[in-house]
């Protein structure tokens, strides 16, 4: 399993990003099989981790037409800077209560 870790410096906000947030997320899960997507905004940083089986899922999430177009709004437009880094998930331990 990898994580892509997504941390911007947010610029503006508008209806058009709330948008494209919510379309970004929902592709991820529809067409490329995210196991799971987080996301934060507190100040003005914005941060994201969603959760891949496997590599290419990742590339063609990142290739897909849509997500070409946000990421070009988001280097215009919305964000001041962003760093991107891909993880692999080496160990994942999971703890719930039961209720």
């Amino acid at each position: 399993m990898y994580a892509v870790m997504f941390k911007a410096k947010v610029k503006q906000v508008d209806e058009e990003y709330l948008i494209m947030a919510k379309m970004m997320r929902k592709i991820a899960f529809e067409k490329y099989e995210c196991i799971d997507f987080i996301s934060v905004c507190e100040n003005n940083i914005e941060f994201s981790i969603s959760y891949w089986k496997d590599l290419e899922s990742i590339q063609r999430w990142k290739e897909n037409e849509e997500h070409l177009k946000a990421q070009e709004l988001g280097k215009t437009k919305w964000y001041e800077s962003y760093t991107i880094e891909i993880v692999k998930i080496l160990n994942n331990k999971t703890w719930k209560i039961n209720i």
